[in-house]
């Protein structure tokens, strides 16, 4: 008769006794092997390998000596399993539906000693469901009571462990503020109010070189010694704790422990909060939200009024001049400017002003403690690369006013934006906003209008030009068509329709110089090219180079 191999399992919850010469999972394992042996008669036979799990949870199937055993199931290694009682495999229905699936596979049979049956018959199979129900059941039953127990606990207000948060420290039940720590908390909420913005707040915390205080939890796990993050900071300024208040799930409850933040604080940084989302949800639901909406007006002072245009599936926005009655003077032509050309001019004007920030400050009549010299270089250079960016919160806290002129911009900058942008508490009272003067005009290209900087030909970089891409495709498939058909240039005018002279104008615009086209599929071309004069030249020289100093004036 050939030898049953048995395997034997242990498991046990808690890892309280394990360290015991005689513990729980040897008891286990000696009931288990006394077993096999009584049925030698059989051919049992108990094999050498260990199956031991101490101090883990049956509700989870991600145990070592588990998948151990799994594993010599499938290699073969295994004839009949042997547990002490049923619950020590698994408390979970679903898990020993998967167990039982995967010895059945490997024709492997499944023993418990202390309840006498086995998956071998159907009775045995009946009599593990239903143990495995209620253990299942019993299980759950703890868990409802342990989930009343803490809702209930926390009802009172009472701290009911996990990770200590940033400016208490746990003390029974219920948490001691850390002075130290609290002082930071105190100062974010602060600083907040006067930045109103989460991205610039952290970034003024990286440069004023104050990260997330060092910590060790309860468990030894080491906290902090990082500069701070964005999701830190929403979860600092958003946790009712820190107002004295414990949560459980959508209830905030009176906590035991005394509050950090006041509560007049807390609801303006909760208000603030609440606006920015809104405001993002809102400029979310453009595609390219406008930076200047409500701070552009024309030299008379009207407003000029956010708006776009979608052709061919392309949106290009504009800032759209009214009267004061909100319709363009009678005989008079709308202004309208080009929105991405405006914000990049006055952005960059912008940020090359607060590079120097000194001067500027200056201007507004800021006078500035000596230890806020010292760091202001860091926070100003900072920034400006966001302002270079386009970042739609530093422009708009920073920018009072746009005044569009005939042939300036005049931007109106917010003295008190400023400084709490750049963190800085003045030593008297801000009145004056400074004032910055960029020469630009307006000047018609073809159909669109384009947005001049100083008195050069070229154009602010832009939405590139409908016609102009149009022109250049046409020309690419053209010269393909000639050359996949051996067309001539008059064949390839009867067949589209158009003069041999205009075929021929357009197919030799497929030979333009790779700056040219790169200026024009960019936007960044000269404002004086366009269709017509593409079109209108008597001669487009061969050299790229000279192409160059033609059309780009390079």
């Amino acid at each position: 008769m050939n030898k049953v191999r048995c395997a034997i399992y242990t498991r046990k919850s808690s890892e309280e006794g394990l360290e015991q010469n005689f513990n729980s999972l040897d008891a286990q394992r000696e009931a288990c092997a006394a077993y096999i042996l009584s049925q030698a008669s059989e051919s049992w036979s108990q094999l050498p390998e260990i199956y031991d799990d101490g101090g883990i949870s049956g509700g989870t199937l991600e145990r070592p000596a588990l998948q151990r055993l799994l594993g010599d199931i499938d290699a073969g290694m295994i004839d009949i399993v042997v547990v002490y009682k049923v619950d020590r495999l698994t408390r979970s229905l679903l898990d020993f539906a998967k167990l039982v699936e995967a010895m059945d596979k490997a024709e492997v049979s499944f023993v418990s000693v202390t309840q006498s049956f086995n998956t071998t018959t159907s009775m045995g199979r009946l009599t593990l469901n239903m143990l495995l129900s209620f253990a299942q059941f019993e299980r759950e039953v703890t868990a409802e009571r342990i989930r009343d127990k803490i809702a209930a606990s926390k009802a009172k207000g009472m701290w009911m462990g996990g990770v200590v948060p940033l400016g208490y420290e746990a003390n029974g039940r219920t948490l001691a503020a850390d002075e130290k720590h609290a002082l930071l908390i105190r100062s974010i909420f602060e600083r907040y109010l006067k930045v109103r913005n989460v991205r610039l707040l952290t970034a003024q915390l990286a440069d004023n070189g104050i990260h997330v205080p060092k910590r060790v939890t309860g468990t030894g796990r080491k906290l902090g010694g990082m500069p701070f993050t964005r999701g830190q900071i929403y979860k600092i300024l958003s946790n009712p704790i820190y107002m004295g208040k414990i949560c459980h799930k959508d209830d905030i409850y009176d906590g035991q422990h005394d509050a950090i933040v006041d509560r007049e604080t807390w609801d303006r940084v909760q208000a603030q909060l609440e606006a920015n989302t809104q405001g993002e949800q809102q400029a979310r639901t453009a595609s390219s939200p406008s930076l200047l909406a409500g701070k552009a007006f024309d030299s008379d002072g009207n407003p000029l009024v956010a708006s776009h245009a979608t052709k061919a599936k392309t949106r290009n926005r504009y800032y759209i001049g009214k009267g004061s009655d909100g319709k363009a003077a009678e005989g008079q032509r709308t202004l309208r400017v080009p929105a991405l050309e405006l914000e990049k001019v006055v952005c960059e004007a912008v940020a090359t002003e607060v590079e120097q920030p000194l001067g500027l400050l200056a201007k507004a009549g800021v006078e500035l403690a000596p230890d806020t010299v010292a760091v202001l270089g860091g926070r100003a250079a900072s920034l400006a690369t966001g302002l270079q960016k386009r970042e739609r919160a530093a422009a708009r806290i920073c920018i009072e006013k746009i005044t569009i002129g005939p042939s300036q911009l005049v931007i109106e900058l917010s003295a008190t934006g400023l400084c709490s942008l750049l963190s800085i508490a003045p030593t008297s009272q801000v009145t004056t906003n400074p004032a910055l003067t960029v020469a630009a005009s307006l000047r018609r290209s073809g159909r669109a209008v384009r947005l001049i900087q100083g008195g050069l030909s070229k154009s602010i970089e832009g939405e590139p030009q409908e016609h102009l891409l149009k022109l250049l495709h046409r020309a690419r498939t053209w010269w393909q068509m000639m050359l996949d058909r051996k067309l001539t240039v008059s064949a390839l005018a009867r067949e589209q329709q158009v003069t041999s002279s205009y075929a021929s104008r357009v197919v030799r615009l497929h030979f333009l110089a790779p700056k040219i086209v790169e200026a024009i599929v960019t936007g960044k071309q000269p404002v004086d090219l366009d269709a017509k004069k593409l079109l209108g030249l008597s001669d487009l020289p061969l050299a790229w180079k000279e192409q160059e100093e033609l059309l780009l004036g390079a």
